[in-house]
């Protein structure tokens, strides 16, 4: 199959469990959850996105006509540094592109595969570190993996079984709180993180280094 792919690029992980690590970002273009137009924003399952994954005209990024192409471009950005090599999987929602193939292309080019998901599509059990990111109104089949990653606070109420009391019980190595990145309100979000964590020790708060040290 082809790819559509809005932007790959060589970076510093930003995020998660995994922040600071040197990796390719492969973001597939298209999410199941909103359109990516502002115009249709406000009655999308996921309101506060901050990223643009409409297109494939980003920086690295197009339409590849197969497998082997993904992989050998993912493989040129890395470039001749040996060994550890890096790659993660995002969007929009990755999961409705990603396939076996892919999976198996990206590990013949010695890549560890993580995805940065919203856990509404089964992940690929070959990819190696799964992260997922529920989002409110959605529902989340993806209930394992190694990190759980929950924007807070979020501006839509949760469909039963999916409130923080319930992800505890998710089967995940890693329970991550992260502010909710909105103009004129980030203070009062982290704190509200903060006193969340701090009333429920099994979580650990996550921020948005890439932004904080001006990466992309």
């Amino acid at each position: 199959m082809s790819y559509a792919v809005k932007e790959m690029f060589l970076t510093l992980q930003g995020e998660g469990a995994r922040a600071g690590r040197r990796a390719v970002f492969l973001r597939f273009a298209g999410c199941n959850l909103w359109s990516g137009r502002e115009a249709d924003r406000a009655d999308a399952v996921c309101r506060f996105c901050d990223t643009d994954f409409v297109g494939t005209d980003g920086p690295g990024g197009g339409k590849f006509a197969d497998a082997d192409a993904v992989a050998a471009a993912a493989a040129a950005l890395w470039g001749e540094t040996t060994g550890h090599r890096y790659i993660v999987l995002t969007g929009g929602e990755p999961m409705l592109q990603i396939d076996a193939i892919l999976v198996e292309k990206l590990h013949d080019q010695g890549f560890e595969i993580a995805i940065e998901t919203n856990g509404t599509l089964p992940v690929d059990p070959g990819i190696d570190w799964v992260c997922v990111s529920p989002k409110a109104g959605s529902e989340v089949v993806q209930r394992r993996g190694n990190e759980l990653k929950l924007v807070w606070p979020q501006p839509a109420p949760p469909l039963p079984g999916h409130t923080p009391d319930d992800m505890e019980h998710w089967d995940f190595a890693h329970f991550l709180l992260q502010p909710l990145d909105a103009e004129g309100q980030n203070e009062a979000h982290a704190t509200a993180c903060i006193e969340f964590v701090m009333e429920r020790p099994l979580w650990r708060l996550s921020l948005q280094n890439h932004k904080l040290v001006g990466l992309k």
